[in-house]
């Protein structure tokens, strides 16, 4: 049933977000318009004045900030109302989330107990706990995919073990011509290499009043999925791009590189910019061309730039030999920035610009980067341990690590 008090709310947000949007677009000419200026000092004088420098960082700060904006109410606007996503086809909410709701709310367990009986099988984690119903689960995701950067572009997968093995070909079946009548020689075996992803615990614990709890008016299971995404899409987050491994998926910047011309498995290739620490004074961008065309054009069709909004806001001020800026502002509310044609993905675990640092990414981080999910989220109620709140101890299994090394490529701020 259509709650008709959402919609005048539904208007304004999108309303805002327009006006967010436009004042976004305004900033980014005022941005160009103040770099102009910058660059044809730098051409007239071999340097800019340094009050004009000043202006140019201080609006492609506030750019940032308005870029952020943008992206909050977004997020807020397709945030949905998750009320009647766990009914059934009579309209009644499903079994496993009226024994959610109960358990949450009053800490009964007897419906979750009725279940595992008649399914001869266990809701409950080892560590105690039970499942939260599927469509909590799937919110959880889907609001994961649209907060967390790196999972919104790498692949996904869902398993109910705790590592899954994936054997991957390194060179590939070998194969050759030959005539109708001619022999057949044996072909060489193809080398295939196996790939562990163990999951890790990923946990949130959100605190409740027992007021909340007991106001019906409250959808539980939306409070539980938004008090835990953005613990859940920090962590991960940070995991993905730097984590080392131990209690965490191994992140895609901690693996060890060589340069491109040298590439080979198990490592990931990189190009460097022919200055340490920066781009070249002049001709910075052909490193940029340089990284898009080291790789392969079977990668290239999906591939994004990863960095952080510090490399980005470098970036941000180099123009093509035409005089055209190379980074442009998304075409709509929600869109993503581009460089050289390929959107922009940001990500603040992404290492600033430095002398040999690895602080840009580029590749397509679907054949890249695999994420894996184990299957069910649990949360234990505990009453006790901060009373008069009650927390919910809510948990997770992630993995994650580099499937195809050849993927991706990294710039390397090194001569």
């Amino acid at each position: 049933m259509t709650d008709f008090n959402q919609v005048p709310e539904t208007k304004a947000r999108t309303g805002e977000v327009a006006e967010a949007f436009g004042e976004f677009m305004r900033a980014f000419e005022s941005f160009r318009e103040e770099n102009d200026g910058r660059l044809a000092e730098i051409e007239k004088r071999m340097s800019a004045d340094v009050v004009t420098d000043e202006k140019v960082d201080r609006i492609s700060k506030a750019l940032d900030e308005h870029e952020k904006r943008v992206e909050r109410l977004v997020l807020k606007e397709m945030r949905p109302r998750l009320g009647g996503t766990g009914e059934t086809a009579a309209g009644a909410p499903s079994e496993h989330r009226q024994a959610f709701e109960s358990y949450v709310r009053g800490g009964d367990e007897r419906g979750f107990r009725r279940m595992e009986e008649k399914a001869l099988s266990s809701l409950t984690g080892s560590d105690g706990g039970f499942v939260v119903p599927p469509e909590t689960e799937r919110e959880i995701g889907k609001r994961l995919a649209a907060l967390s950067p790196i999972r919104a572009i790498a692949a996904v997968r869902t398993v109910s073990t705790q590592v899954l093995k994936k054997p991957f070909s390194i060179a590939g079946a070998q194969a050759g011509w030959v005539g109708e009548a001619d022999a057949r020689p044996q072909t060489a075996t193809p080398q295939l290499a196996e790939l562990a992803f163990p999951t890790m615990e990923l946990y949130a614990m959100p605190a409740a009043t027992n007021a909340l709890l007991d106001d019906a008016a409250v959808d539980i299971d939306q409070w539980i999925g938004e008090e835990v995404e953005q613990a859940f899409a920090a962590q991960e987050g940070a995991a993905f791009v730097n984590g080392d491994g131990v209690n965490k998926p191994k992140g895609f910047m901690t693996a060890a590189t060589v340069a491109e011309s040298a590439w080979a498995w198990g490592k990931v290739g990189t190009v460097s910019t022919g200055a340490a620490g920066a781009f070249t004074a002049t001709n910075g961008s052909d490193a940029l061309i340089d990284l898009i065309y080291a790789l392969k054009a079977g990668y290239r069709q999906n591939a994004s730039f990863v960095m952080n909004r510090r490399a980005q806001s470098v970036i941000r001020k180099m123009k093509d030999a035409d005089g055209n800026y190379l980074w442009q502002p998304p075409a709509t509310a929600g869109g993503k920035a581009t460089l050289m044609g390929f959107p922009v993905v940001e990500t603040e675990a992404m290492p600033d610009i430095a002398a040999g640092s690895k602080s840009v990414a580029f590749g397509d981080f679907g054949r890249f980067y695999l994420i894996v999910d184990r299957q069910g989220v649990r949360v234990l109620r505990d009453p006790y341990s901060a009373k008069p709140y009650v927390l919910f101890y809510t948990t997770k299994r992630v993995g994650g690590g580099i499937m195809d090394y050849d993927a991706a490529k990294f710039l390397n701020f090194a001569v």
